[in-house]
C-alpha cells in the first residue's frame, strides 16, 4: 500500500510531507544516528556475528553449522537486490533538506540496518543462555534500528514513508530467516 501511495502520489504524501517538515531539524546527532545504518557500520557487524555463530556452531559439532550463518549472508544480499530496483522504478525525490535527485524510496539506509542488526540478533539468541539475555538483545537491536530510522528523518535524508516501507521489507525478511533458522536449529536450545 505504502508503495502504491507513493507511485500513485497518493494522499499519504501529503500526511508524509507534513510530518517530515515537523520532525526535520538536521543536526550532528541525527546525523550520527542515520550513519548507524551505513553499509560500512552495519554490515562488518553482522559479518563478526556470522564468523562468531559458524565458529560456535562447528566447534559445537553441530550438524549444518554453515546453515544459519550462510542465510544470514543471502538475507543481507537480498538487500540491494530488492531495493536498487525499487529505487530505479519508484524514482520518488528526496526532502527539501537533500540536494536534488530521485531514488529515495525505499530507504536503503533503514533495509540495511534492519537486516544486519536484525539478522544478527537472530543468530545470535540460540547462543544465548538467559531469557534476560535474549529480551536485552531483541530490545538493543529494536532500539538501534529505531534510532537509524529517527535519524534519516531528522536528518532529512528521507520522507517517513521510505523509512516505513524499509520497515515493511525488513519485517518481512526477517520473519522469513526466522522462519528458516526454525526448521534448521540442531544447535542449542534456549533453557
Amino acid at each position: 500500500m505504502i508503495t502504491w501511495q507513493v507511485a500513485a502520489h497518493g494522499p499519504l504524501l501529503h500526511l508524509d510531507a507534513r510530518l517530515s517538515r515537523a520532525l526535520v531539524h538536521p543536526d550532528r546527532a541525527s546525523e550520527l544516528l542515520a550513519d548507524l545504518g551505513n553499509i560500512q557500520v552495519a554490515v562488518p557487524v553482522l559479518l563478526v556475528v556470522l564468523v562468531h555463530v559458524g565458529r560456535r556452531g562447528r566447534a559445537s559439532g553441530t550438524d549444518r553449522w554453515w546453515l544459519p550463518p550462510l542465510a544470514g549472508a543471502v538475507l543481507m544480499a537480498l538487500v540491494p537486490a530488492i531495493v536498487i530496483p525499487l529505487k530505479e522504478l519508484i524514482a520518488r525525490g528526496g526532502t527539501p533538506a537533500v540536494p536534488p535527485g530521485t531514488g529515495y524510496y525505499p530507504s536503503g539506509h533503514t533495509a540495511t540496518a534492519m537486516i544486519a542488526y536484525g539478522s544478527a540478533t537472530l543468530l545470535l539468541l540460540p547462543w544465548l543462555r538467559t531469557v534476560y539475555a535474549r529480551r536485552a538483545l531483541v530490545l538493543a537491536c529494536a532500539l538501534l534500528v529505531a534510532c537509524v530510522s529517527f535519524g534519516l528523518v531528522r536528518r532529512g535524508y528521507h520522507w517517513p514513508l521510505d523509512v516505513m516501507a524499509s520497515w515493511c521489507l525488513g519485517t518481512v525478511l526477517l520473519a522469513s530467516l526466522r522462519l528458516f533458522l526454525g526448521r534448521f536449529r540442531d544447535g542449542p536450545q534456549p533453557k
